[in-house]
């Protein structure tokens, strides 16, 4: 079941030449981490009850990339909170919704994550996230 607006993706070429703005409106960057499965660094902004990612790429291949190329900074994604993904994965999965991933994988800020494909979703790339259990986050090696 979905909980909520997690967060919104926004692409950019530089979180550097990106914060200012975000600043500006008395905003802070809380942390920066790497998702090198997905190519990316990421900029956690916190927004009241959910927060702004700021996807910088790390590799010309990675999909924030492509996104760029193809439509330049902007909205990339909205991701929506939920309390039990695997069961919202498979809900998706028996109505024919089209999905990115197999099934769901390390996110970052160790959530569990899933997209909808923008073709099953109006347009809009959907993310689906769950974040573990307080106490139950492994840490990468």
């Amino acid at each position: 079941m979905i909980r909520g607006i997690a967060h919104i993706g926004i692409a950019v070429t530089s979180i550097e030449a990106a914060r200012p703005i975000y600043e500006a409106l008395g905003l802070r960057i809380e942390a920066i981490e790497e998702v090198p499965q997905e190519g990316v660094r990421v900029a956690l902004i916190p927004c009241g009850e959910s927060r702004i990612e700021l996807l910088e790429p790390t590799s010309e291949q990675s999909p924030v990339a492509r996104f760029l190329a193809a439509r330049g900074p902007g909205m990339h994604h909205l991701c929506l909170e939920s309390d039990d993904l695997e069961t919202d994965d498979a809900a998706l999965r028996r109505l024919g919704v089209r999905l990115l991933r197999d099934h769901p994988t390390q996110g970052a800020s160790g959530t569990r994550v899933q997209f909808v494909h923008p073709r099953s979703a109006a347009g809009v790339l959907i993310e689906l996230s769950q974040p573990e259990p307080e106490g139950m986050r492994a840490e990468e090696d």
